[in-house]
């Protein structure tokens, strides 16, 4: 993508990209306001932005986690919200990865368990992932022989989908999502995000950190459809060598001949002796 295209891209961009919508949520009012939102009986008095917000790594060889908006309120309860726009079919297990992640970085090894926060890890979907045409899915840990019964770990995940006409959330929440997907509805806190979201592309800093992000991203794809591209050749390459031997092979060739003549082991002539 070349600069004036990446200009156009970063100058067409909503609230529903994440890139920006972390930027946005980076003000402490507008993300309250949001929290207040989804969670209507909570009383939010302020809330802090700890360090792993950034990126989360437990170890060299651990899945890196970048998350959108992690926050910490007054109470110590923290949150985790990300917009999620696409569905992958992948959802549901990254809800528990980042569960994982975050539970690793809020005890110290030997502490007790009960250091462990109230958490609550928020997707904000384009797409209703669990079709039952809901706003808002709520999932706790409860006892499938008594639902009654719940586990109380302190872990809540949340999907939000932007994409239902129940009357199931509150009008406030519900013009939030509307202006998510798309669907600008009359509503004082839209309007402070729409003018938080023009703001946003006017910061040229986080304008080049976009464009940086993304030249990346499409860098990374090329690599990766090189790489592909390489693999492919190099398979057929060996699927010819594959042919060639087993016809060798059927024709009478010593084990010596063919792996002078087709550049190849025993290991691989043993294997092919195996589809005679």
């Amino acid at each position: 993508m070349e600069t004036n295209e990446r200009q156009e891209d970063w100058e067409s961009l909503g609230l529903s990209n994440d890139f920006l919508f972390g930027k946005v949520m980076s003000n402490p009012k507008l993300c309250v306001k949001l929290l207040e939102r989804i969670f209507p009986d909570l009383e939010i008095e302020r809330i802090e932005y700890p360090e792993l917000q950034k990126t989360i790594k437990e170890d060299v060889d651990a899945r890196s986690v970048r998350l959108d908006v992690y926050v910490k309120d007054s109470e110590e309860k923290v949150y985790d919200i990300e917009m999620q726009t696409t569905n992958n079919g992948e959802l549901p297990k990254r809800s528990r990865y980042y569960q994982g992640m975050i539970d690793l970085q809020l005890i110290n090894r030997g502490e007790s368990y009960r250091g462990l926060n109230q958490s609550y890890i928020i997707f904000i979907c384009m797409e209703d992932i669990f079709k039952d045409n809901r706003h808002i899915y709520t999932f706790e840990n409860i006892c499938i022989q008594n639902n009654g019964i719940v586990l109380r770990d302190g872990a809540v995940k949340i999907f939000l989908n932007t994409k239902s006409d129940r009357e199931d959330v509150t009008p406030q929440l519900k013009a939030f999502l509307d202006y998510v997907d798309g669907r600008k509805t009359p509503d004082p806190y839209v309007e402070e995000l729409e003018k938080a979201v023009a703001e946003a592309k006017k910061n040229r800093k986080w304008r080049h950190e976009y464009m940086t992000l993304l030249m990346r991203d499409q860098e990374n794809i090329e690599k990766g459809r090189i790489q592909g591209r390489k693999e492919g050749i190099k398979e057929g390459i060996r699927e010819e060598r594959r042919k060639i031997i087993i016809n060798m092979l059927s024709k009478g060739y010593t084990n010596d001949q063919i792996m002078m003549l087709c550049d190849t082991s025993y290991e691989e002539i043993n294997e092919c002796k195996k589809s005679l």
